[in-house]
């Protein structure tokens, strides 16, 4: 959503919040050196209705630079000196900002709080925070930055501070809350799988990861808590699966630790990989067992090789030619179309460039990544057809794994018409995360699904995740055979190059509304490793996923 709201919109959250303020320091082009205003001027200007400005022209256009100045100044100003009220006043949305900031003493405890505003970018003004987080007899500084935007109040056009939870604290999200006290629950220690300790320091992809192990095994490693400032997520945090954070620790409390599955070499690899692009995410995994071996993302903010949702484009293929195969619709070498477009359901389909294949095999559509050769079996299919197979051999989209951390388990939803057809192809609405298209490439190599883990099941008696089938012998022959030749001689070649030994791949671009490139995957094995990665805006998989499995892979030896 826009960070700007449409005209009548107003948010209905009430996020808890954060406290006691007293004076503001403003520094920048645009600003006064220092500047204070008292609570009553930003009261009377806030209380102005609609009604009482009805025979006044509203304003209108761009922000004129004094204006992002004034309102940053007086929202900032107000703020600081506990003047909640102006402070909301000047905000366009008064109810939750009043709120929020209500919230910044009584329950963060945050006090002597110095705001100091720096040079304004358009209508958005950063400042930095500084300020005291106390505890009874235990108090520490806390600083960080912000930001803030100015727009122009729907109505009137007076302008006015866009209200978000971030402008607050840059980690919150709205209808979320920060809360100083004894921690929710005990701290971890994560081991990697050779004892040694994993922090967020030595491996940063695994700073979400480690807030997942502390929810779950915090209560139960042995720890006892310590007092510390963190965000408590509010319910559409809770819905996006995303984590309580800890932002300041008061007093440390006594850890316990958890084990974790991950390979300290892997998993130095996996972050050199993704280092720089900042949305790129892998996965590796023990084919045999589901062990999670390395876990990495390039954005550090959100977990999206274990929480992502997106569209797996070509990847998704393995699943759809191990569910043709099974149906007598398709066998490798037998003769197989592969024409320039496929009409179904109303929708035009083609082929990347809009090539074909006369007289080819379906190898060699698996190979090419032939979208019509897949989609020309629609006609013959059910609408459950996909949906069936993925949960029943591939273990996908029940929603019922059991990793040790959070996770999106994919989603392959029963569809009709030209939707069902594009889901063929990895695209309409299915979903997927590297953690799912490495157990998809894991299933094929081990010959049967086995639920990732982070975390041995041992350790707190949770029972994973199963299919309900496995493929034929005949099949899982196929399928391996299929993605060993396009690992050799298709689009996934070139980046498999090198990697040797018993391998196999299948390389995937997915379309995405409003991205002038695809989202680019890859998935693969070679020996008992499987692997897959996406890079968003990447272009073709082979290009930009390819490479990063390809040389983890490598590095598995």
């Amino acid at each position: 959503m826009s960070s700007r709201r449409a005209a009548g919109e107003r948010r209905r959250t009430k996020p808890a919040v954060i406290g006691s303020v007293a004076a503001v320091v403003v520094a920048g082009a645009g600003f006064g050196a220092y500047a204070m205003y008292g609570g009553g001027a930003g009261t009377e200007d806030g209380a102005r209705t609609t009604s009482a400005a009805a025979g006044e022209k509203a304003k209108s256009g761009p922000l004129e630079a004094a204006e992002v100045t004034t309102t940053a100044q007086r929202f900032l100003t107000a703020w600081q000196k506990g003047d909640v009220a102006g402070a909301a006043a000047a905000t366009d949305d008064a109810e939750a900002a009043t709120a929020l900031l209500t919230g910044y003493a009584k329950d963060a405890r945050v006090t002597d709080v110095t705001l100091t505003a720096g040079t304004p970018a358009g209508d958005k003004v950063p400042f930095s925070v500084k300020a005291t987080v106390t505890h009874k007899e235990t108090a520490k500084p806390l600083a960080y930055d912000s930001a803030l935007t100015v727009v122009r109040r729907a109505g009137d056009g007076e302008p006015r501070v866009d209200w978000h939870a971030a402008v607050v604290h840059p980690e919150l999200r709205d209808g979320d809350k920060l809360v100083t006290g004894e921690a929710g629950v005990p701290p971890v220690e994560a081991l990697d799988r050779d004892g040694a300790e994993i922090t967020a320091a030595k491996y940063p992809s695994l700073g979400t990861v480690l807030d997942g192990l502390r929810e779950k095994y915090g209560e139960q490693a042995g720890g006892t808590p310590g007092i510390e400032l963190r965000v408590v997520r509010g319910k559409e945090s809770k819905a996006a699966k995303a984590s309580d954070k800890t932002l300041l620790e008061l007093s440390e409390g006594t850890p316990g630790t958890v084990k974790t599955t991950l390979d300290p070499a892997l998993q130095a690899a996996a972050e050199k990989q993704v280092a720089g692009k900042a949305r790129a995410s892998v996965v590796l995994l023990r084919a045999s067992t589901g062990e999670v071996l390395a876990v990495a993302n390039g954005g550090h903010g959100f977990n999206t090789a274990f929480q992502g949702s997106l569209a797996p484009g070509s990847t998704m293929k393995v699943i759809t030619a191990s569910m043709l195969i099974e149906k007598d619709l398709a066998s490798m070498d037998k003769k197989h179309p592969c024409p320039k477009y496929f009409s179904y359901g109303g929708w035009k389909f083609q082929n990347d460039d809009k090539f074909e294949i006369k007289d080819g095999t379906f190898k060699a559509s698996f190979a090419r990544s032939c979208n019509t050769a897949f989609i020309s079996q629609a006609p013959e299919l059910a609408d459950d057809d996909l949906t069936q197979q993925a949960k029943e051999v591939f273990g996908l989209s029940m929603n019922n794994w059991s990793v040790g951390v959070p996770t999106f388990d994919g989603s392959v939803p029963v569809q009709s018409a030209a939707p069902m057809a594009a889901s063929l192809i990895g695209q309409g609405g299915v979903r997927m995360n590297p953690l799912n298209m490495a157990s998809v490439s894991a299933t094929v190599k081990s010959g049967s699904f086995h639920q990732p883990y982070l975390v041995a099941p041992s350790v707190d008696g949770r029972k994973l995740a199963t299919a309900s089938r496995t493929m034929s012998s005949s099949t899982l022959a196929q399928l391996r055979e299929l993605m060993s030749y396009t690992a050799a001689a298709g689009t996934a070649a070139e980046a498999m190059a090198g990697v040797g030994g018993d391998a196999g791949a299948k390389t995937g671009s997915a379309e995405v509304d409003g991205q002038e490139k695809p989202n680019g995957w890859f998935t693969a094995y070679k020996g008992d490793v499987a692997a897959a990665g996406v890079v968003q805006q990447g272009g073709h998989g082979s290009e930009s996923a390819g490479p990063i499995v390809a040389a983890l892979l490598k590095n598995a030896g």
